[in-house]
């Protein structure tokens, strides 16, 4: 373990720990553009130089090992001094489009020459002139004049994706990023560019214009797109929710997450959500009914439940999907079991491709509790698929949790018509869909970003979601619901 000495500050590191990896575990704020720690060094934009006493130069700290004795200074005047002529070097040609620009508020351009600029430039030529809307893909857009050519982009397609699109083209200030012929950046994962660009010249067709980041406020919690559990930070404000974007955790997903998984936080708005009990009503034809306040359309499910399950256990079905949190499940299944209860099955997403794995982070399973949703089932000793449930005997009622993210089952039309044969259908949804009007209930849920509990991801970790928002005023959590059953039950009793 090395011992050196960070702007008077004593520390050990591990042997092969670079300068700016000891500065980043010692909470000391070092000027960088090109270096990332998930990516290889590059060692390009010359920002993160410093003062190393017995060195007569200054090195640069992304590609220089701290070895022990090392007294190293990142504040002097002289780096100071360096750091600021390398920003002047960089925002040669950079464009003022800070107004405009969907990085500001958290470019590192910005922040950067707050911290070590406030000069007044001295170049008296004209700015080299590039193309501004470039798209590089189904996601992404590129403005070459805001580029510096930090290479990250580069490295990320060749590291991580491995799908080599991107390349820089041409020399000096003519240098440009772009995607070689007939290979544009639709991978599975191109949005992390945009991640990881320090400036504003890659940026996201979705996000690009819809908000200013200071009008955004964030928390933590994990992705609901498939077993994987990414770690995200998902950005919102009283108008909805506006992205999604990986938050490092080396034990699930490093640095990165998919494409897929940016889009969960679309189906939790309000435009996608339905919010408010829906109910077919035979005597109308079979015209839906919207208004019945929540706990007395339970209060009604209950009362049926309890006349079936009192007559013939096997007379009422429940179908899960993995959508759920673990706490939801316990609690669902303990009130249901309590009610006598007793046919409990699992609704996969895909059985074709329920399995696969692209070798990074997608997986086939697109929900994010399948262990956590198997795992409670156990306990109980209960067991079934929906196949299962195809071939059962005619159920009475069925009470259907189903996905939250319908755009993950690619069959769930078909689904909806075995449903069908399951008797009274009682819906748990957090989304809308007319396809759903042919059930006798649509009870409205909270989407992943409103509650918190437990997801358990195919490794077996358990990982906690943290909600809080309240986006649908009228749905409830699968634990609500629960408990709503089991009151009305028991006052009956």
């Amino acid at each position: 373990m090395p011992k050196i000495t960070i702007n008077g500050k004593n520390m050990e590191v591990p042997a092969g720990t670079s300068i700016i990896q000891a500065c980043q575990q010692a909470d000391i704020p070092i000027a960088h553009y090109c270096w990332h720690e998930g990516l290889s060094v590059a060692g390009a934009c010359r920002m993160c130089m410093v003062e190393v006493e017995k060195n007569p130069k200054l090195q640069i700290a992304c590609n220089t090992q701290a070895v022990d004795g090392m007294i190293i200074h990142t504040d002097s005047e002289k780096v100071k001094d360096t750091v600021k002529w390398a920003l002047d070097f960089h925002l040669i040609n950079h464009p003022l489009d800070c107004p405009i620009c969907d990085q500001a508020g958290e470019c590192k351009l910005q922040d950067y020459y707050m911290s070590y600029g406030l000069y007044t430039p001295e170049m008296n030529q004209p700015k080299m002139k590039k193309n501004k809307v470039v798209s590089l893909g189904e996601r992404v857009l590129l403005d070459q004049e805001r580029c510096i050519l930090c290479s990250r982009c580069v490295r990320f397609t060749s590291e991580v994706s491995k799908t080599n699109e991107l390349g820089i083209f041409n020399r000096g200030d003519r240098s440009v990023i772009g995607t070689f012929e007939n290979r544009p950046m639709n991978n599975n994962y191109s949005v992390n560019t945009v991640d990881i660009c320090p400036v504003g010249a890659l940026t996201s067709k979705d996000f690009r214009f819809k908000q200013r980041v200071w009008f955004l406020k964030d928390f933590e919690t994990i992705c609901n797109g498939c077993s994987t559990g990414c770690n995200v930070t998902v950005s919102y404000n009283q108008n909805g929710v506006f992205r999604v974007r990986p938050r490092k955790n080396e034990a699930v997903n490093g640095h990165w997450m998919c494409d897929e998984g940016r889009d969960v936080y679309k189906h939790t708005n309000l435009e996608f959500r339905l919010e408010q009990v829906v109910e077919r009503n035979d005597e109308l034809g079979g015209a839906s009914v919207k208004g019945k306040p929540v706990p007395l359309a339970i209060q009604e499910i209950s009362k049926k439940l309890k006349t079936l399950t009192s007559k013939n256990a096997d007379a009422v079905a429940v179908v899960l999907t993995a959508q759920y949190t673990v706490e939801e499940y316990e609690a669902l299944l303990q009130a249901l079991t309590a009610l006598k209860v007793k046919n409990f099955y699992h609704w996969k997403n895909n059985e074709e491709t329920f399995d696969s794995f692209d070798g990074l982070l997608l997986r086939g399973d697109k929900n994010p509790n399948t262990q956590g949703l198997l795992k409670v089932m156990e306990k109980y000793k209960v067991k079934g698929n929906l196949k299962d449930f195809e071939k059962g005997s005619a159920f009475s009622m069925t009470i259907v949790a189903g996905p939250e993210n319908q755009t993950v089952y690619p069959d769930l039309e078909k689904k909806i018509d075995v449903l069908k044969k399951g008797g009274e259908v009682v819906y748990l949804t957090s989304c809308k869909n007319d396809k759903f009007n042919t059930f006798k209930w649509q009870i409205p849920m909270k989407s992943f970003v409103e509650k918190s509990g437990t997801f358990i991801n195919h490794k077996g970790m358990e990982q906690k979601i943290k909600g809080g928002l309240k986006i649908s005023k009228e749905a409830i959590t699968l634990t609500e619901f629960a408990a709503a059953l089991s009151e009305a039950g028991g006052a009956r009793a």
